[in-house]
């Protein structure tokens, strides 16, 4: 139990836990969501399952948990279950797109619009195809797990590219299907859609699911299936649902539960805590923070922060290269290899080579890529990324991440906001790559276009930001918030800027 006495909202939440209904527990950020998770298995002499995140978080579970409470993933109960027999494919090295892509007969360049698929593009999509079939709940394998390619965005292009890759990616579901020899490459979320297709039905009296606003459809499945026998608990924060694009989604909004919240934050004080509720406004959450009087919060211009948020791979390559010009230790928090592989993808193109990044392998050239990103509005998110390596070259890129600090030993850590969540530091300075929303075809007096929406998903990922500090915020790009109409709800622009 902890040191501190229980709030109303938690002792709310273990009153309605003991009296057996299905419940969500609405936990926004630094609201003791753990804390209250250890205190519903220590309320019951019943036995449950704790379904954590990631692994990190299931090790840490075990430890604060009771021993009536069993900690796990999804993915090592479906390693208990199916996984354990494909450990020999499990442990195979690495093997090159374009050699995989041979060895199953794809041998066939294409031109679908604008841009040409090498035999290993083609591969390449073929094996996301039975990755978002694993994340999905669905039974077959079909056209509406087909990628949308960087490049390909219109729906007649999206359907040739179907007609093409769908046939491959059957093929290659049917080559994980075996145990003991295949060539295609045997990933985790193989086994573990594996074993949702068998309906397991899991032992326990309970079920806790944490972080259920960025549960795969595939978990969310098994997880719902226990309530035919068992207690069902979905705990998270639907503001902090920052993971659609990878095939995530909120099941807490349209579960049949008790509801409730814990909306008092123990991370930070009043000044963070208001920040925090704009932007819980903005994304339509369900629920408003109070800060901790304990605690002193406050937004203003920081100098030296702890750590600096970037919305981009790019903006955060911008700040540490700006931060290392400076003669600061810096260390960048779980990004460094995602940065490494992007550069050496920009290496590649610019030297005339094709590459098989999955962000980059359907541009011929290293133009392409910048006229993409310049140009074309789903290119954007790129565009960051693109002009470091035009200011400062790949090489010195590479360079500059082999020059990386520990944390442990850093003057400040740079992060996106995506890498961020579960994380907090005393002080957080948000990077310039958060752009303001403007309304192209609406202008002011001045001939400036209006403000204009700003997409619930950017709202929550500025929530997940700006909630990342204790003490100290510096709003620094997102700081266009402050005259934005749906940061001030007051404004005369408010209506025209939302239309």
């Amino acid at each position: 139990m902890p040191a501190r006495p229980p709030t109303s909202e938690q002792r709310a939440a273990v009153d309605a836990f003991r009296a057996g209904a299905h419940l969500v527990l609405q936990a926004g950020a630094g609201t003791g969501k753990t804390t209250t998770l250890t205190m519903l298995g220590a309320s019951t002499r019943r036995r449950g399952r704790y379904l954590a995140f990631n692994k990190a978080i299931a090790t840490e579970a075990r430890r604060l948990f009771g021993p009536n409470v069993a900690c796990a993933t999804a993915h090592s109960l479906a390693f208990k279950a199916v996984g354990h027999r494909y450990q020999d494919r499990l442990n195979h090295p690495r093997m090159a797109t374009a050699k995989l892509a041979r060895s199953l007969g794809i041998t066939m360049e294409v031109t679908i619009g604008e841009r040409k698929l090498t035999t290993a593009a083609l591969c390449y999509a073929a094996q996301r195809t039975v990755i978002l079939y694993c994340y999905s709940a669905d039974e077959t394998l079909d056209r509406q797990h087909v990628p949308w390619l960087k490049g390909i965005g219109e729906e007649h292009l999206h359907d040739q590219l179907t007609h093409l890759v769908l046939p491959y990616a059957r093929r290659m579901w049917a080559d994980l299907q075996n145990p003991e020899r295949g060539r295609v490459p045997f990933k985790h979320d193989h086994y573990l859609k594996m074993w949702a297709l068998t309906r397991p039905r899991l032992y326990g009296d309970f079920f806790l699911l944490d972080e259920a606003q960025d549960t795969n459809p595939v978990v969310e499945q098994v997880f719902l299936a226990q309530g035919e026998h068992a207690q069902l608990v979905m705990v998270g924060d639907s503001a902090q649902a920052i993971y659609g694009w990878r095939g995530a989604r909120d099941v807490m909004t349209g579960f049949a539960g008790r509801r409730l919240a814990l909306s008092h934050s123990f991370r930070f004080g009043d000044g963070v805590a208001a920040e925090a509720n704009r932007w819980l406004a903005i994304a339509g959450a369900p629920i408003r923070l109070t800060g901790s009087p304990a605690v002193a919060s406050r937004v203003e211009t920081v100098e030296q922060p702890d750590a600096i948020l970037c919305r981009t791979n790019g903006g955060a390559m911008a700040e540490i290269l700006t931060l290392l010009g400076k003669g600061r230790r810096v260390a960048l928090a779980g990004r460094a290899a995602v940065l490494q592989s992007l550069a050496e993808a920009a290496r590649d193109l610019q030297a005339g080579r094709r590459t098989t990044h999955p962000e980059l392998l359907l541009f011929a050239s290293w133009g392409e890529v910048q006229d993409y990103a310049e140009w074309d509005p789903d290119g954007r998110d790129l565009l960051s990324f693109v002009e470091v390596i035009d200011e400062h070259g790949a090489d010195v890129v590479l360079d500059t991440l082999s020059r990386l600090a520990a944390e442990t030993h850093a003057d400040v850590v740079v992060s996106t906001a995506h890498a961020a969540k579960g994380r907090e530091w005393a002080s957080v300075r948000i990077a310039d790559d958060f752009p303001e929303p403007v309304d192209p075809e609406n202008t002011g007096s001045d001939g400036e276009p209006l403000p204009g929406r700003i997409e619930p998903s950017e709202a929550r990922l500025a929530y997940v930001a700006v909630t990342r500090a204790r003490n100290r915020l510096d709003l620094g790009g997102l700081a266009w918030i402050n005259r934005h109409p749906d940061g001030n709800p007051g404004s005369e622009q408010r209506g025209r800027a939302a239309s």
